[in-house]
């Protein structure tokens, strides 16, 4: 079973209440699958879009494949029999498995949520959105360093630890996102057991709503690199959520070491104007 990475302590249990519940390379940001594409720079900022209300709901009791495209017309999805489990447990089975290319789009998902959306290489995901994330939001887990995996449009909230889990090879692509009351936006695996080297993240125009505690997570020593830009901030006066956080991975299951965090223009690529705070 491939391990996932740093949870706190108590991160495996329910709350009792309610859970909680390299840029230089970027020349295009293309969505396999959709008619969707932003080339030659950045998307502009703008404001973030409503949530969708729900056009009916569907039990899932096994994970659902998905090859090509598929649309859920916003559909609520959760899990139910053996995908209806409440925890925090490694290694649960997701909502929906991509195989390599396909787009999922216009989904919600509901709760629970199990382990949400699993990519076997590149893979679209188009407005998708999760009112209550469960172990994870959506796991990326290509081989290939040419995989590219796009978030485009789309929410997330109630993560008691990582939203975007990123096992894989290749480069992660979120813009156009919101994410509310979180652990982690996006983490590189720490402590896989099979790691790769150059992992590329790139989050642009997406709103973070506090409580959080960072955006991105990724392994310095295996040459990951992140790019933030046009990123809004809201209900974090004090600065709490590190926008970028350094790690050593390792693969033999051990903790990883924090051993940084900020803009340091070659893992962390991003400026104080490339975050706004309200």
């Amino acid at each position: 079973m491939t391990k996932k990475t740093d949870r706190t302590p108590h991160s495996h249990r329910r709350r009792v209440t309610r859970r909680r519940a390299t840029l230089g390379g970027l020349a295009a940001l293309t969505l396999t699958g959709a008619a969707l594409a932003t080339t030659g720079m950045l998307s502009t900022a703008g404001a973030a879009t409503a949530w969708p209300t729900a056009k009916g709901t569907q039990a899932v009791s096994s994970s659902i494949s998905v090859s090509g495209t598929y649309d859920g017309g916003y559909k609520r999805f959760y899990g139910s029999g053996d995908l209806g489990g409440d925890g925090q447990d490694e290694g649960q089975d997701p909502i929906f498995n991509l195989k390599d290319g396909a787009t999922l789009k216009n989904v919600i998902i509901g709760s629970p949520a199990a382990d949400g959306v699993h990519c076997a290489g590149s893979c679209t995901l188009q407005n998708v959105w999760w009112e209550d994330v469960g172990e994870d939001a959506a796991t990326f887990k290509g081989k290939s360093t040419s995989s590219v995996y796009t978030v485009y449009g789309g929410g997330a909230k109630k993560a008691d630890d990582k939203v975007f889990q990123f096992n894989g090879a290749g480069k992660l692509v979120v813009t156009k996102f919101q994410v509310s009351d979180f652990g982690k936006l996006v983490r590189s695996c720490g402590n896989c057991s099979t790691q790769y080297k150059n992992r590329n993240i790139i989050i642009n125009d997406v709103d973070v709503t506090a409580p959080g505690k960072s955006i991105v997570g990724i392994n310095s020593n295996y040459g990951d690199t992140a790019a933030l830009r046009n990123i809004r901030i809201h209900g974090d006066s004090s600065k709490k959520i590190k926008p970028c956080i350094r790690y050593t991975g390792n693969n033999t299951g051990a903790e990883p070491k924090e051993v940084g965090s900020g803009p340091d223009g070659t893992y962390c690529q991003y400026t104080a104007s490339d975050l706004t705070y309200d």
